[in-house]
């Protein structure tokens, strides 16, 4: 098993920050690598959404399953992914530090249970850390957005009509991993 952590202090609200990792929508605007997600589930937020994420990495673009496997509102949410020979948990937990900020920390774990997976996992290691320290960056740079971000008026992505295809179109200040 490798595990791969990253923390951020946020100048948002906890449940901004919440909000942005908890809706796929919402995580694709935030991440400009994300370039589209796709929802596979009649559930679009808690445990048991299932969406397809597809993400540009080192230029090419990836496409994983994710499914929500724990939820605990504005505080913590899981994803988990069984993509090449590995099953990858995402922990995210959000605590307040004040009134205006928010610490963001993230785990994520990944199992390979194939043996090419057990060969490459640990050689990913380093592309997988850039990966989520690039994602934390853009959710933290995302959520302090005084104007247009998600905390500015209250809508989520999931209240446009493009939530189905995030990325496309929308937002153009990126995806990520």
């Amino acid at each position: 098993m490798t595990r791969t952590e990253a923390s951020r202090t946020v100048a948002a609200t906890p449940a901004i920050v919440f909000q942005v990792l908890s809706d796929a929508a919402n995580f694709a605007k935030a991440v400009p690598a994300i370039r589209k997600v796709e929802f596979l589930s009649e559930v679009r937020n808690g445990v048991g959404t299932r969406f397809r994420e597809t993400r540009v990495m080192r230029g090419r673009e990836a496409v994983a399953v994710m499914e929500v496997t724990e939820h605990s509102e504005g505080e913590r949410i899981c994803f988990r992914s069984d993509a090449g020979g590995a099953v990858w948990d995402s922990t995210f937990a959000v605590a307040p530090i004040d009134d205006d900020s928010t610490r963001l920390h993230l785990i994520m774990e990944a199992r390979p249970y194939r043996l090419l997976a057990k060969l490459f996992v640990p050689v990913l290691r380093g592309m997988v850390a850039k990966a989520v320290e690039s994602d934390m960056d853009a959710v933290k740079a995302y959520c302090e957005r005084p104007a247009d971000g998600v905390g500015s008026d209250g809508a989520s992505a999931g209240d446009d009509a493009n939530a189905g295809s995030a990325g496309e179109g929308g937002d153009d200040h990126g995806r990520h991993a």
